[in-house]
This record gives structure tokens, sequence and C-alpha cells, in this order.
């Protein structure tokens, strides 16, 4: 008999791992998008360097983030719930969503994340499980 990976590891290494993963993605994304945006900007030599450096970090950490807060929240509703369904996704989705977010300070975009988020996290969820 198998058990689940998420049933056996804890939240808290799932969640690295998960900050790992998609912080490095999102690292190579500013990578790759930062020189064209320096080109944009009229940047060049080190001031270019710079703004990918930055380009780099930012957005290495913005998805870090993003994956850890909903890594550790689905991780946690499922033990709480102790059932592993679409449900947990799409309350994480909902919450990571919502961290996304709140640096807008605006309610509108907030609930309109959370709830996009949420919606995709589900589905992506759901389709996997079935």
């Amino acid at each position: 008999m198998e058990e689940e990976l998420s049933d056996v590891v804890p939240c808290s290494s799932l969640a690295v791992d998960s900050i790992l993963r998609v912080g490095t993605a999102g690292a190579i994304w500013g990578l790759c998008t930062g020189p064209a945006q320096a080109r944009k900007r009229g940047l060049g030599g080190v001031g270019q360097a710079s703004f990918v450096a930055k380009s780099i970090g930012k957005y290495g950490f913005q998805c870090g983030l993003v994956a850890g807060v909903f890594t550790s929240t689905r991780c946690g509703i499922q033990r709480y719930r102790r059932q592993n369904d679409w449900v947990n996704a799409f309350i994480a989705g909902a919450v990571a969503g919502a961290a996304v977010a709140a640096g807008t300070r605006r309610w509108t975009q907030v609930i309109g994340m959370a709830g996009l988020v949420s919606a995709f996290s589900a589905a992506a969820d759901y389709s996997r499980t079935n």
C-alpha cells in the first residue's frame, strides 16, 4: 500500500520544496525578461545589470512567496479536514491569490485575484486527481 507524499512529509518541508522550485522558476523568468525591459527603458552597462539583478530577485521572491503560501495552506487544510480533494486547493488558491494582490491595497483586486487563483487551483487539482 502506497501512501501519498503529503501524508508522510511535514507541511514545512513541502512548502520549502515548493518555494525553491517555483522561486527558481521565477528567478529564471526575471533573468529572461529583465534584459528586454531594461532595453525598453534605455538602460545599458551597469544600469542594465543592476536592473536585471533586481528583476531576478523580484520575480524569484514573488513566485516563491505565492508557492509557499499556497502549499503550506493546502497542506494544512488537507491535514485539518483529513480529505484530499479539490476544496483544499480552492481555499489555498484563494489565500495565495489574496496574498499576491494584498500589495495593491484595493479590495476589488484582492477579491478578484483570490477568486481567479482559487478557480484555477481547484480546476488544476480536480483534473489531476480524476
